[in-house]
């Protein structure tokens, strides 16, 4: 059977044609005067087209090469005709706006914008367009009839699917029941991983449909994932598998993300996988070069023990190449297929018909075991209502096979779709595979490429949005999500497209649709037939610049999603756009209004614009203006009246800007504007009352509230504004007003947000959704009213900032006892100095014991979240002081915070309550919190009690998963909470040290830090494991991160703890322990999972019991096998580093000033150090000692190494080759660095004749000097204060990135390793480095240096040349006056001999200055 064909969507092009023919704005302005006859001969043959093309697509898809080729020709004449009439359009709108006045406000600029505005000379190039045009459909027609295309009757555009009431079929569920066995097994193997120094690869295998994608975010969103892996990753692939773009891909999509932007991509990938346990999901691999996986591997084997790579692909031979581990994913079973496609197919409200039901599993067979396919299927059969139609389906559905997969099922459901949703979809081939969709600009998109049709009840955006919604419903769009934008501005809907219906969409639009998200110069690029184009790579600009040079492509959508920093060129050719999307780091628009005469949509948000041209005024069919977050945005075009097409202005997030331009009440079909600025009413400035009679819906902030006269009426209006859903009102400082005393909005308005507003009490807000009240000072009662009120729709509830704010509520007449807050979820208090209480809680009934029921007070019964934060007054939980003492419940709050209330002394009354059990039946328990899961006790100076109502009354918190007590000096025990998994104690009683031990069978996060006091003897340290309970703990604990302060019982020769309970322990944190005083050896022998070890504040630690080289030292270094991080911080005592293992990655020391070894005992240092300035025949002798010493072998793997305020350290010697950064500060006595490379490479003597400095040598340096060896891999090297260091020269090892030497006396030259590479720096700091004097002058060491700063070091004379020739570039630098000369841009070297002269001239002055002050 021959392979189905995605029909090619052209209806909607020629009946937007047809529209814009019929527009009686032509007649209107007569901009076709001349030209009648041939336009009414285009009237009347375009219907005959259009009465054919249905047929003509049939044969299309049916392999008719000549009906395929009459559609490609048809049209392009249909894009060239539709230019044409925008052209007519364009000319309408023009006279309309010169009636009204445009032209006198644009002035002598007329002449230049409308050079063709002389109505002859447009009629004489429009009527030859025409004429071609018309030539071209008559061609069209005579081979239409050569053809034999026949008349179909296409029925009228359907509203039927607006009133859908079939179920969705969420893939996350299908998959959760229909893929559990899959998930488990895989879920298993990635935490089997946990002690595999390997990298991990799990590959996902199966043909596109089957649901992988789905599968691999059912285990990526697993709890037990997300508690395992500490960092989680996720990136799709497809195509094109270029490590480079791929690492940033991997970098960016981390909530970690370093800053080196300028860093080598896969440099930016190691650091952050360094040394952490990390989970990447690689989506839709079909990379099969070895060599390319092998180089991204390389670098990602960098992460901790366990580290895991999940790939999905529908390549066998690109899991065999990746991993091992390989899982096979089958087909889905046929009951679950039978489930999605009667979900699609029948309605949820009828009955469904017996004959086609008994036909789903026929249907069932031809999905190949998709869910895909299965939805595509039942969204096909869902318009289908007879026996024969879901035959045809069946028998046309049949044709899958290996080869194809589903792909013809999915195209059989694209071309059932009416032809206005092809071409809509079809359109979405622009963005990238796994492109995430903003929703409502695809809808614009597709509005400003004319895709909608017109329909006389609904806007263009309602259809648009029941476009996509019954696509979705088709599951052409999936992975729908609601969110905030940055700084919760505006809210907005995304989507992703399946990669298979991406393919479709590509297959139908070929080249027409082009996304580059890489550099092009692999890729063939822009070909004439290109009219929607997306660019995410850099140099945008220059690579659109060099394609337009030769080519003249009719460019209808351009989305450049990187940025631009610098001007377009050829600007002509973009007289075709529709729709542009730039985010410009310029402060100029570049593009030429006059050239953009066509333009729908345009978006420069986040751009750096400063202003807008005043004639983009002239693009008169704009309908979209996005200027959002523009920062540096301070004016809009003051002629914007004219712009009487635009239907959407966005301009929140622009802080800049300081009024709107005048009568903006002329746009009519403003239908959104997301912030006005109310500036002192004036000529040059808009109103609020300008918004009085425009139809404004979605979200709008006003500021500026305190420049609008007669406000109250004017805020009342938009209060009643039908279609506005969000307002929020701005005053800039807190000062006397009325405004909203009696503000009740009428609209639709949901949710109000109200900043800095000086009444004191608000009107009736009862139909709100969500109410924000923030810096509103003088408020005192939230709301007054004669009766009894409630707020049945409020969910969420801001208070923030209310100085004043006393009492919830006045009600004049009191009734019977209501809920206020009947469904809200959400509650936030912070700052409100004044408010004594929550508001009043009515009393209901709550089960208890058999039948019986219990009365109980609840003021907010469907809360969820709860967060009160400094209330200095706070301290009861009901407003009215008589119910104190009842019990107060929150049946189904989940998280509670409760932040500075210094009089708050307890939580409620718990009362009993009734709970289930897992044998069957219930028990009774003391709960005002059933549901809590997150409890947050932060800075409450006087709270004591968790709730309980007599002494000793056990609270319980049956579902508290997280609790956090931070510096509640009062507390003294903890509440009953079987389930609770992380335990913060900050600054605690001692005491509650005895309560820990209740939770460890179900911790896995405990922080421990206790208040401080004196030294505990070995007969008080108990253990937090109770001795009676030891026994009885048949599993290890789950805790993986344990913090410890003042915590003496887990140390010292008294200690208890059975620290080989910990087994899965990751990270330990010891701080103020005084009993430490030798390195726990047993404790660190027993956790073998730990990664992570911070030692700090512990001033009677010394080191080891025994000797550092005592024979137990090879012993030493197989403890903490797994160990990759280690700090050492304010250990006044310690003497020696502890023994670390291999694996260490990371150590810093710092503030240890009696520390004398890190790398072991290095004999001979002292006899080196003293040799180096006599005779190199010492060093030899010291070598040898050193080389025998078996410390010399010590982390094999150390990269990052920081030493600060360690002042005993004789030397450091044998540095790990391994580094890639080394930082000291404040470390006088070290003398010589030196690295060991394979055996030990020794430091080495030279005299001052085997260097070249460019200046002579100072007098008072040695004959000889010591060459510093650094790690040959060392990319930061970074020397603060210690004065003694470095004598000689210093050689820099060709990966240097960054040197930064500050305050040094012995250094003398920087030089380049002989035989090496030049390192290429991008950091260079040298800071009062009294004898340097000499610097590389090698030109490729300073070529990327961005950072450049040399203060201090009056050795140094000259700087290099080619050091000299960088300066200009060089965006940073700071020099001494001597080298200032040299920073000057090359255009100003001219200026050189004047500025030295008046340099030395002030100088001169300033020594006789001194000299007559002092002989006064």
């Amino acid at each position: 059977m021959a392979e189905v064909v995605a029909a090619m969507a052209i209806r909607p092009l020629v009946s937007l044609l047809m529209s814009k023919a019929s527009s009686s704005l032509l007649d209107q302005y007569k901009v076709m005067e001349g030209m009648e006859e041939q336009h009414k001969i285009l009237k009347r043959k375009l219907p005959a087209i259009l009465d054919v093309i249905t047929d003509a697509e049939e044969q299309a898809t049916a392999h008719r090469e000549g009906a395929k080729a009459w559609l490609q020709e048809l049209k392009t004449v249909a894009y060239e005709a539709n230019e044409v009439f925008d052209e007519f359009k364009y000319e309408a709108l023009r006279r309309e706006a010169r009636k009204k006045g445009h032209y006198n406000k644009l002035g002598f600029d007329v002449i230049k914008l409308f050079p063709t505005h002389n109505r002859v000379a447009f009629r004489y190039k429009m009527g030859l367009k025409l004429c071609l045009i018309l030539q071209a459909v008559e061609v069209l027609i005579a081979e239409m009839q050569v053809f034999g295309f026949k008349y179909q009757p296409q029925p009228p555009v359907s509203m039927e699917w607006r009133q859908t009431d079939y179920v969705i079929t969420d893939p996350q569920e299908i998959a959760s029941r229909s893929r559990d066995k899959d998930k488990k097994n895989i879920v298993a193997t990635l935490l089997g991983q946990a002690n595999n120094a390997d990298l991990a690869v799990v590959p996902i295998v199966g043909m596109g449909g089957l649901g992988k994608t789905t599968l691999a975010q059912l285990i990526y969103n697993e709890p037990r994932i997300q508690k395992h892996f500490e960092l989680l990753l996720w990136v799709c692939v497809s195509d094109v598998f270029d490590v480079n773009s791929l690492a940033k891909s991997i970098v960016e999509a981390s909530p970690k993300k370093n800053d080196d932007t300028n860093k080598p991509q896969l440099e930016r990938l190691q650091k952050l996988v360094s040394g952490q346990r990390y989970l990447l999901v690689l989506d839709d691999v079909w990379n099969r070069e070895v060599h390319k996986w092998e180089r991204l591997k390389d670098h990602l084997k960098h992460g901790a023990m366990g580290s895991a790579v999940l790939t999905t692909t529908r390549d066998k031979g690109v899991a065999e190449i990746m991993g091992a581990d390989t899982h096979i994913l089958g087909r889905l079973d046929d009951r679950f297929l039978k489930e999605i496609i009667e979900a699609g197919a029948f309605s949820s409200r009828k009955k469904k018909p017996v004959e086609l039901a008994k036909m789903v599993d026929q249907i069932v067979n031809r999905c190949r075991g998709s869910p895909l396919a299965a939805s595509a299927l039942g969204s096909v059969l869902r318009t289908k209502a007879t026996v024969k139609e879901w035959k045809a389906i069946a028998s046309r559905s049949s044709i899958c096979t290996e080869e194809t997969g589903i792909l013809p099922i999915l195209k059989l459901s694209y071309n059932d779709l009416p032809s206005h949703m092809k071409q809509c979809f079809a359109f979405c081939a622009v963005f990238p595979k796994d492109y995430k969709i903003d929703v409502g600009k695809l809808i614009q998109l597709w509005i400003a490429n004319g895709f909608i049709p017109q329909h006389k009840e609904d806007s263009l955006e309602i259809i648009g949005q029941l476009i996509f919604d019954e696509l979705a419903s088709r599951s052409f769009f999936l992975d729908i999500e609601k969110s905030k934008e940055d700084w919760g501005y505006y809210s907005r809907n995304s989507c992703k497209i399946h990669d298979l219906m991406h393919d479709i969409a590509m297959s139908v639009m070929e080249k027409e649709c082009v996304a580059a998200t890489m550099e092009l110069s692999e890729i063939e690029w822009l070909g004439d037939t290109a009219r929607h184009l997306f660019l995410s790579c850099k140099g945008t600009e220059g690579i659109l610049n060099d394609s337009l040079e030769k080519r003249s492509p009719a460019i209808q959508t351009l989305i450049c999603d990187s940025p631009m920093q610098s001007s377009l060129k050829h600007l002509s050719k973009y007289s075709s756009l529709h729709a542009l999307e730039l985010c410009m780091w310029t402060e100029s628009f570049p593009l030429k209004p006059k050239y953009l005469h066509h333009l729908r949509y345009l978006d420069l948000s986040w751009s750096y614009i400063k202003s807008l041209p005043e004639d983009i005024s002239i693009l008169y069919n704009l309908q979209m203006l996005d200027l959002s977050y523009c920062s540096y945005l301070d004016r809009l075009p003051r002629q914007m009246k004219y712009m009487t097409s635009l239907c959407h202005l966005y301009t929140h997030g622009c802080p800049e800007l300081k009024s709107m331009p005048p009568e903006l009440g002329k746009l009519k079909k403003l239908q959104t504007l997301t912030c006005f600025v109310a500036a002192v009413t004036g000529l040059d400035c808009s109103d609020v009352g300008e918004l009085q009679h425009l139809n404004l819906g979605g979200q709008l902030d006003l500021c500026q509230i305190e420049n609008v006269i007669a406000a109250e009426e004017k805020v009342e209006n938009l209060g009643n504004k039908k279609d506005l859903r969000e307002l929020t009102l701005r005053w800039n400082s807190v000062c006397d007003s009325k405004v909203l005393d009696n503000f009740k909005p009428r609209g639709g308005l949901q949710v109000l947000k109200i900043y800095s507003y000086g009444g004191e009490c608000m009107g009736m807000l009862q139909n709100m959704v969500e109410i924000h009240l923030v810096g509103c000072q003088r408020l005192q009662v939230l709301f007054r009213s004669s009766t009894i009120f409630t707020f049945p729709k409020l969910k969420v509830l801001t208070l923030e900032h209310l100085l004043g704010f006393e009492r919830w509520w006045q009600i004049d007449e009191r009734q019977e006892e209501q809920t206020i807050f009947p469904v809200l979820e959400k509650l936030f208090i912070s700052h409100c100095g004044k408010l004594v209480a929550l508001c009043e809680a009515p009393l209901l009934q709550r089960p208890c014991g058999e039948g019986g029921y219990k009365l109980v007070r609840s003021a907010f019964p469907a809360l969820k979240v709860l967060e009160l934060e400094d209330l200095e007054s706070f301290k009861r939980w009901d407003e009215v002081e008589e119910t104190q003492g009842e019990q107060i419940l929150f049946p189904q709050l989940e998280e509670l915070s409760i932040e500075k209330c210094p009089k708050l002394t307890a939580l409620p009354e718990a009362p009993l309550l009734q709970e289930a059990c897992s044998e069957g039946g219930y028990r009774l328990i003391h709960s005002a919190f059933p549901s809590l899961k997150v409890l947050k006790m932060i800075d409450l100076e006087r709270f004591q009690r968790w709730g309980a109502a007599t002494e000793g009354e056990q609270i319980l918190f049956p579902q508290l998963e997280e609790l956090f007590v931070l510096r509640c000096p009062e507390v003294i025990g903890l509440p009953e909470a079987p389930n609770l998994s992380v335990l913060h104690i900050i600054d605690g009683k001692q005491e509650i040290f005895h309560c820990v031990h209740s939770y460890l069978s179900s911790l896995t996060n405990l922080t421990l830090k206790l208040e401080y006091t004196e030294k505990t003897s070995e007969a008080e340290c108990t253990s937090i494991v109770p001795v009676d309970n030891k026994e009885k703990w048949n599993q290890k604990s789950p805790l993986t991160v344990v913090e410890l302060g003042c915590c003496n019982s887990f140390f010292g020769p008294g200690a208890l703890e059975p620290w080989d309970y910990f087994v899965h322990l990751k990270k330990l944190e010891i701080d103020r322990c005084d009993v430490l005083v030798h390195w726990p050896e047993k404790v660190l022998q027993s956790l073998v999972s730990l990664r992570t070890l911070v030692i700090t504040n512990c001033e009677n630690l010394t080191g080891y019991a025994q000797a550092p080289l005592d024979p137990l030292a090879s012993e030493r270094s197989q403890h903490l096998r797994g160990l990759e991080s280690l700090q050492l911080k304010w250990c006044e005592s310690v003497v020696e580093m502890i023994t670390g293992p291999a694996s260490l990655k990371s150590m810093e020391i710092r503030s240890c000033p009696k520390l004398e070894y890190i790398f072991g005992k290095q004999q001979g240092m002292a006899e080196l150090v003293e040799g180096s300035t006599s005779s190199e025949a010492i060093v030899p002798t010291a070598v040898s000692e050193l080389s025998s010493s078996p410390m010399n072998h010590f982390y094999p793997c150390l990269e990052d190494l920081h030493l600060v305020g360690c002042g005993s350290l004789p030397a450091v010697l044998n540095l790990p080759p391994s580094l890639n950064t080394l930082q000291i500060a404040d470390c006088s006595s070290i003398q010589v660095l030196s690295c060991q490379l394979g055996g030990l490479q020794k430091p080495q003597l030279t005299t001052s004749i085997s260097r070249s400095p460019i200046m002579p040598e100072p007098l008072a340096a040695a004959a000889t000097a010591i060459v510093h060896l650094l790690p040959p891999h060392l990319e930061v090297l970074g020397i603060q204060d210690c004065a003694g260091m470095l004598g000689g020269t210093l050689c820099l090892p060709a990966p240097l990135k960054a040197l930064t030497i500050i305050g040094n006396s012995g250094l003398t030259s920087l030089e380049c390793l002989s035989g090496e590479h030049p390192p290429s720096l991008e950091v260079l700091g040298l800071q009062r480095c009294s004898t340097l004097a000499s610097l590389p002058n090698e030109p490729h060491v300073y070529s990327s240096l961005r950072f450049l700063k040399i203060t201090g070091c009056p050795a140094i004379k000259k700087l290099p040349r080619c050091l000299q020739q960088e300066l200009g570039s060089i965006k940073y630098k700071q020099l001494d006056a001597q080298h200032e000369v040299m920073a000057l841009k090359p255009k100003t070297w001219k200026q050189m001999p004047r500025l030295v002269r008046e340099r030395r001239n002030a100088a001169t002055e300033a020594k006789e200055r001194q000299r007559s002050t002092r002989q006064e």
